[in-house]
């Protein structure tokens, strides 16, 4: 007689009964420390070892988000395949790149701006290859009506491998700094790179035992609809928004306030933390009051944050100016969470879970294809005119957004449709 395996109550609440999620999740959760313990580094690592400037940090961010451009190209030639079986890939790839900047901190050979920028763009082309899929396999294992909660678990459980990551980072470096360890010694981002190269390694072994989920093997090679038109206004908005802070917050707190590695690890944690915990709640917060109200409002917010990251320190005293700038990083990516919004959005109005996978991946690249340039422009802007223009251009973009996010139906309007 077959015993009835114990789930969990929020694993029951939130996913199918025939949903095999043990698996997923699992890989999730150290994808999530491998992906902590990189970006705990990777902006220290890059501004203090590589000695990449922030001009230059705008052309490596140009060359690292071409994959995600290219995304709807790179799944085009994986049309064939389910969505679990692209996540396998994409993992696999990013294991790739992994340990590819292992080698970059362990070898003088490899320790160039060339290599380090190679193998930063073999872990992107993994990372947006799962991008779209590793939503679109939350969504598949939930219950109908908690799409939005499966969204924001999924995120919430990364962001706890991220904490793991990230807290791992931070005790290393501050027991170096006790050892009188420079911030120049490349010994720290070794360990923590080797680190992160074994668990994406675990994570891409852990996947590669996934089931083939219930999506269909055949889709779209290219897809564009009129439908989702609005979709992807709203996905150049968010790529242009998303590029200025992922490539320039960092810097602004690593070279306007000399943020160490320590010191970057601790805000990731403590937004991995809010994430972690915000995830879930955004998620129920989408489903109760709708996407359309969340689109807004977290770009109103954004405004706000943007004048902060580019004022604070012509406002306060600098020593205040870094804790208010360390306080708006965090909010900051506390609203970036509500971009699973969109997801929804694309969800309500798509006619099977094939155009929504083929949807996802199109606004990955529409979206790249301004982000792309911004993290040129970026750059440039920063060496010639500085941060102040820099961020009252993203303030502006994010006003625009939330013009537009508000031109978007409800979800009543669009089930009269």
């Amino acid at each position: 007689m077959n015993k009835k395996r114990y789930r969990p109550r929020f694993i029951d609440n939130t996913y199918r009964p025939d949903a095999k999620v043990g698996r997923f999740l699992s890989a999730l959760i150290f994808f999530g420390v491998s992906y902590g313990l990189y970006r705990g580094i990777q902006d220290n690592y890059l501004a203090e070892i590589i000695h990449i400037t922030p001009f230059e940090r705008g052309i490596v961010e140009f060359f690292r988000e071409i994959p995600g451009l290219l995304v709807i190209l790179i799944l085009a030639l994986m049309y064939r395949f389910a969505d679990s079986k692209i996540f396998k890939i994409g993992v696999a790839i990013m294991a790739g790149g992994s340990v590819g900047l292992f080698l970059t901190s362990a070898s003088p050979v490899f320790m160039t701006k060339i290599f380090v920028v190679i193998f930063m763009v073999i872990f992107s082309a993994g990372e947006h290859t799962i991008m779209p899929v590793r939503a679109t396999i939350a969504m598949d294992l939930a219950k109908k009506e908690k799409t939005g909660a499966s969204l924001g678990l999924s995120n919430s459980i990364s962001q706890f491998g991220n904490i793991a990551g990230f807290i791992f980072v931070m005790v290393l470096f501050f027991f170096l700094g006790k050892i009188d360890f420079k911030r120049t010694d490349v010994f720290g981002y070794r360990i923590v790179f080797g680190a992160s190269a074994a668990l994406i390694i675990t994570s891409a072994l852990i996947a590669s035992a996934l089931r083939e989920t219930t999506l269909k093997p055949q889709r779209r090679r290219f897809y564009f609809a009129k439908k989702f038109k609005k979709f992807y206004m709203l996905e150049i908005f968010y790529g242009a928004r998303k590029q200025i802070f992922l490539t320039f917050a960092p810097y602004v707190l690593i070279l306007q306030y000399g943020a160490d590695p320590s010191i970057m690890s601790i805000l990731y944690a403590i937004c991995a933390g809010f994430g972690m915990f915000c995830s879930p709640l955004i998620g129920r917060i989408i489903d109760k009051v709708g996407y359309k109200a969340v689109m807004v409002a977290d770009t109103l917010i954004l405004i706000v944050v943007c004048i902060l990251y580019g004022f604070a320190h012509r406002v306060f005293p600098h020593n205040i100016a870094f804790l208010v700038v360390c306080c708006n990083f965090i909010l900051d990516s506390i609203i970036s969470i509500a971009s699973m919004a969109s997801n929804i959005y694309v969800q309500r109005i798509a006619s099977n879970q094939e155009e929504i996978t083929a949807t996802l991946s199109t606004g990955i690249s529409v979206n790249h294809i301004i982000s792309i340039f911004i993290a040129l422009m970026g750059g440039w802007i920063w060496k010639v005119t500085g941060i102040e223009v820099l961020f009252s251009l993203s303030a502006f973009l994010g006003l625009l957004n939330s013009i537009y996010a508000a031109t978007i139906k409800k979800d009543e309007e669009l089930t009269a449709d």
